[in-house]
């Protein structure tokens, strides 16, 4: 295999592993787990389903490393298309990562306190389910920033993918709008309350969607298209 083809195959990858790591820590375990607006119920199912919130964890902190070489893998591919735009998408992804893995202590303090013999005692049964809830919007509010980075990074990525000869200019689109679609949905949850419910919320990330899904599996079954790919100078 030609190491250009076997660097798109190993972006393909960690895209991969990032989405589906990514989907299952930050949107189904939470979707099975937390009741926003009931603490209580909130932390009986975290202690019934122990294992499925120790497994999100697991899975953000596998989705977050990835998101480290998946863009020094991309700048690889991608630096001889245009290299200070390589190195801004491999510095505005890398940003988030700090800021992933500090919201993720949030988690890991959530089960020290359901599990601490000296918290149980400390803390009445409300004090403890407001502690628990309090601390999971300190993960969610630490997501949100991310948002900012996970969104910021896709336009350098998106312009890349569009400039370059090998890689389909429909997906640079959806990924630099996507992009905005990132931004629009930190503004919205942070400025509306209800911004979640509205039919916004829910098409402003169809872009980011299809861009990443779509160069994701790009990556992985065909690769780039033969033609010779430009050093970075």
């Amino acid at each position: 295999m030609e190491p250009t083809k076997k660097t798109a195959r190993i972006a393909g990858t960690f895209y991969l592993i990032l989405i589906l790591s990514g989907m299952f820590s930050l949107l189904y375990v939470p979707s099975e787990l937390i009741v926003w607006d009931d603490s209580g119920m909130t932390v009986e199912n975290i202690k019934a389903s122990e294992y499925l919130f120790r497994l999100g964890i697991i899975s953000g902190l596998v989705c977050f490393t990835c998101f480290i070489f998946l863009p020094l893998t991309l700048y690889k591919l991608l630096n001889g298309v245009n290299k200070s735009h390589a190195v801004l998408m491999v510095t505005l992804a890398l940003v988030s990562v700090p800021i992933s893995y500090i919201s993720i202590v949030y988690q890991i303090d959530v089960l020290t306190l359901i599990n601490d013999s000296e918290s149980l005692k400390a803390f009445d049964a409300n004090k403890l389910n407001a502690k628990v809830i309090l601390l999971l919007n300190s993960y969610d509010n630490g997501n949100l920033v991310a948002h900012i980075f996970w969104g910021l990074w896709l336009f350098p990525f998106g312009y890349l993918v569009y400039k370059s000869s090998f890689l389909p200019k429909f997906l640079g689109i959806m990924l630099m709008l996507g992009c905005f679609g990132y931004l629009i949905d930190f503004l919205g949850y942070f400025l509306c309350e209800s911004y979640g419910e509205t039919l916004v919320a829910t098409l402003v990330g169809l872009p980011a969607a299809i861009g990443e899904i779509g160069i994701c599996l790009w990556l992985l079954t065909i690769g780039i298209k033969a033609v010779k790919v430009p050093q970075g100078k």
